[in-house]
């Protein structure tokens, strides 16, 4: 894309990576995840890239309208964690004095045990739509990040490519034609299954599949609080969202079957792997995580 632009664009964002944690709400000693990804965890991701700090105006990002797909749902983990004082003093509990200091734990506690959830193994894809210049800058950005990205949390990194580019039509239009995300592996299982439901002996590989939508809509019926306002640790602000839920049928993008099914590969096939060679996508190069399949 080049030169003058009309129309709607929209930013292709593959999410996908060994743990996610999309969190919407957190109470003491527990955080949990979505079951895909926030608004505010698209923005933050995206001001990372740019080289937003904390504290710097979202207005600019804020009006970005966005969609996520679920390509690959994941499964749910629970991790087990321990928090203590290391200067050995009992931890606080949650209740204050009078003078609104924080009461030491009675009997004295020097561990509390603290619940994280992730999703493991999941794979999401995000379309982002806005201004044009805009989106063609943030699209720079993710492939050559300011700081760097995390699926959530910190402690949750991408896998490459992040950015599949930038794509000419609406948003629902772009979640719709963009080809299947999931692994290589989900998609084996998933064209096995397939051809066991319909009684075949070996696995069926279907020109589309049925997948979950949730797109951002001032007329949708549910509401989500996501949306930043600020990412300022010391004023951290969000608002609401409309958004509606549905399914798409998408392509799967299955080359033909072999005449042997025993040697149908899908590592070549795996659009996951691969940008828009017209939107200027860059090779994915070495990639931490393929040992784990990705």
């Amino acid at each position: 894309m080049s030169g003058p632009h009309n129309g709607p664009t929209v930013l292709l964002l593959r999410l996908a990576g060994p743990l996610q944690a999309w969190g919407s709400r957190s109470a003491f000693n527990r955080r949990e995840t979505g079951a895909e990804p926030t608004k505010s965890g698209v923005i933050g991701l995206l001001a990372a890239a740019a080289g937003y700090a904390r504290d710097d105006s979202l207005d600019e990002l804020l009006p970005l309208r966005l969609g996520v797909r679920v390509d690959q749902p994941g499964t749910l983990l629970r991790d087990y964690h321990t928090v203590s004082d290391y200067r050995g003093r009992p931890l606080p509990q949650s209740g204050v004095t009078a003078k609104g200091v924080q009461k030491p734990t009675a009997p004295a506690k020097h561990t509390h045990v603290t619940t994280r959830y992730y999703l493991q193994d999941a794979v999401f894809l995000a379309a982002v739509t806005g201004p044009y210049d805009l989106l063609r800058a943030l699209d720079q950005a993710v492939r050559t990040p300011a700081f760097p990205l995390a699926l959530g949390r910190r402690s949750c990194p991408p896998t490459q490519p992040i950015s599949l580019g930038l794509r000419d039509g609406d948003l629902e239009d772009a979640l719709r034609e963009e080809p299947w995300q999931a692994s290589a592996r989900a998609r084996k299982q998933y064209a096995r299954q397939w051809g066991r439901e319909r009684g075949h002996d070996g696995p069926l590989y279907p020109a589309r599949v049925d997948r979950s939508v949730t797109v951002e809509d001032p007329e949708g019926n549910d509401v989500l609080h996501d949306a930043p306002v600020s990412f300022d640790p010391h004023a951290r602000r969000f608002t609401s969202r409309r958004v509606r839920h549905g399914w798409l049928s998408i392509p799967t993008d299955f080359p033909p079957p072999p005449a042997d099914p025993n040697q149908f590969d899908l590592k070549q096939s795996s659009s996951g792997s691969q940008g828009n060679p017209a939107d200027g996508a860059a090779s994915a190069g070495h990639d931490p995580f393929a040992l784990l399949g990705w």
